[in-house]
């Protein structure tokens, strides 16, 4: 895509359409000229100062442009031209997930949703449709999950991933631990050993902040540590109900959070071999979603029953 249409979507990336910014730097929103109408597209302008290179604007690009996913943010175009890289992607109304931790209005199955579509999207990053080549994300985090309109969920921002051929013989890359504190995998930080289930782990973290309603930076502040320290204390002195956001705790089906909270924890083990898959976590969180929904069915059909029966009751008795 030509810089000059870039610039002219953005308003020549004006302080107006600026919603965003990162390692990578700077993101605008802006409207593209498609067709006859007006597409709303968001442009991710690479700017080195803020900490990612070519190296990163290349990476992200050839995973957006070869992994493609309904999970997974669509690429619209790129920029590469007179000292400007710029990546553009579609427009997601409602942004980042963090934004929604504690709105009441992100009901219990919303969220459930959420980790689903998560979930596919990192099963098929992680080589769940067979793909020989694997990505590894880096930085799972509900900052990179963004929201449609209808809260369908797209993991985001591949800068920091990698592109390996991990297989039974050599399942680690030995690298330099990067990604966001409070997310990174432990043995990542300290040995530099990277593996599918470090992103497993910072999936933990997000599955987590989903079911607290509140992000691991705010844990931190107010408890002097990050998520993964706050859930093991509270669960090793038998608190599993105390890390459920209180606005959403009595909309939630015993089975179901037992469910979630079950393949949550295992997913932020310390050991990385005892952590699950993304197809096990994947199944056990539809496996919570059924408990949720499947509960709510039967109770309304019992409703529904039930006013059946009195209407009939009391029919026949103003008959008799």
């Amino acid at each position: 895509m030509s810089l000059e249409d870039i610039k002219r979507a953005t308003q020549n990336f004006h302080d107006d359409n600026f919603i965003g910014g990162g390692g990578f730097g700077k993101v605008y929103k802006g409207n593209l000229q498609d067709g006859d109408g007006i597409k709303t597209i968001v442009a991710k302008r690479l700017d080195t100062r803020f900490g990612q290179g070519e190296q990163q604007f290349f990476s992200e690009l050839q995973i957006l442009l070869e992994y493609n996913h309904e999970n997974v943010i669509r690429l619209v175009g790129y920029c590469d031209e007179t000292d400007e890289k710029v990546l553009i992607y579609e427009y997601l109304s409602k942004g980042s997930l963090d934004r929604y931790l504690n709105d009441t209005s992100l009901t219990w199955v919303k969220r459930l949703n959420i980790c689903i579509d998560v979930a596919r999207a990192l099963d098929f990053l992680h080589g769940g449709v067979g793909k020989q080549v694997k990505v590894i994300h880096r930085d799972i985090k509900t900052e990179n999950i963004l929201l449609k309109n209808d809260w369908k969920a797209k993991l985001a921002d591949f800068g920091l991933s990698l592109i390996c051929s991990i297989n039974q013989e050599t399942d680690y890359i030995i690298d330099h631990a990067c990604g966001t504190r409070g997310y990174v995998d432990p043995l990542y930080r300290q040995s530099g050993f990277l593996t599918i289930e470090s992103d497993i782990y910072s999936f933990g973290v997000v599955l987590f902040e989903i079911l607290c309603g509140r992000s691991t930076f705010a844990i931190h502040k107010h408890e002097g540590h990050y998520l993964p320290d706050f859930i093991k204390n509270k669960f090793e002195e038998g608190k599993h109900a105390e890390v459920v956001f209180e606005q959403i705790k009595e909309q939630i089906v015993p089975q179901s959070l037992a469910t979630f909270q079950e393949i949550a924890y295992q997913c932020l083990h310390l050991d990385r071999e005892k952590r699950p898959t993304t197809k096990k976590v994947l199944m056990q969180l539809k496996k919570a979603l059924v408990f949720q929904v499947s509960y709510h069915s039967f109770m309304k059909a019992k409703f529904l029953l039930s006013a059946l029966i009195q209407t009939m009751t009391s029919t026949f008795v103003h008959q008799w």
